[in-house]
């Protein structure tokens, strides 16, 4: 594929997946035995199943939640996006009960696309910052 289909692949698991939570295309454009690089919470599965059970979670969560693409490159097998994730908590976060706070953190990931598919992910996403939206940790002064 090239690195604009792969672009791509990324934009719809972003946009469709995420943002829509269209789960059952994730399963379409993930491979079943995608290789997962980043820490999941306590009690989530790598893989597939993973990435279901971690965007049910901040749907939940955060119902009006959203990914917005800030940047995405490509280069060779590997896409890399930077985005922001926003969302109002409605429901349970990790223990935290509701609070009607809103967070914005800075999310990075590198993909790396082989046969079409999305088979191996690392990320980091900025915890510190949605604990301290959320109120479960005192902000910087």
């Amino acid at each position: 594929m090239s690195t604009d289909q792969n672009k791509s692949l990324v934009r719809q698991l972003i946009e469709e997946v995420i943002n829509q939570n269209n789960l059952s295309l994730g399963e379409e454009i993930m491979a079943a035995d995608i290789i997962e690089h980043e820490e999941t919470p306590p009690g989530v599965p790598t893989g597939i199943e993973g990435t279901k059970v971690l965007f049910t979670m901040l749907h939940n969560a955060f119902p009006d939640f959203k990914a917005t693409i800030n940047d995405l490159i490509a280069e060779d097998d590997k896409v890399v996006v930077f985005m922001t994730w926003n969302g109002t908590q409605h429901g349970e976060w990790m223990g935290l009960p509701p609070s009607g706070k809103s967070i914005s953190i800075n999310v990075m990931d590198i993909f790396r696309v082989a046969d079409g598919k999305l088979v191996e992910h690392w990320g980091m996403m900025d915890s510190m910052a949605m604990m301290q939206q959320l109120g479960a940790m005192p902000m910087p002064e």
